[in-house]
């Protein structure tokens, strides 16, 4: 098939300080942003969700979700360095996996998620 589309290339969105953004993902996430980043191979959802939706704070217009390995060790780190860390076990679908979510310092609601099979507790 020729002239379509075959993966994300990017998230962009607006940040009140840019800079101490990029170093706050960098540290807590390993997220390089600004920077490609190479990723493991596997699925990645898009999907739009009612405008009333409850899923993430109704000031937000998205939320981001990052997969993982190790939440438990990853939540553990998040807390120590002062980050609070929402676990709900009624989040978790046991053939997708398991969540939990964060807040980044502008306020944006990020959905760690560990897929079925891929994790430390596995």
């Amino acid at each position: 098939m020729t002239g379509h589309v075959t993966g994300f290339g990017g998230v962009f969105f607006r940040a009140r300080d840019p800079k101490a953004l990029d170093a706050w993902y960098r540290t807590h996430l390993g997220v390089p942003m600004v920077d490609f980043w190479p990723q493991a191979k596997g699925n990645a959802v898009l999907a739009a969700f009612d405008h009333d939706t409850v899923y993430w704070p109704a000031d937000k217009q998205w939320m981001m979700n990052f997969r993982v390995t190790d939440l438990d060790g990853l939540i553990e780190k998040l807390t120590q360095a002062g980050i609070a860390v929402e676990r709900r076990a009624d989040w978790d679908i046991p053939d997708i996996g398991r969540f939990a979510r964060i807040v980044d310092p502008e306020g944006t609601q990020i959905e760690l998620w560990e897929p079925q099979g891929s994790g430390a507790a596995e």
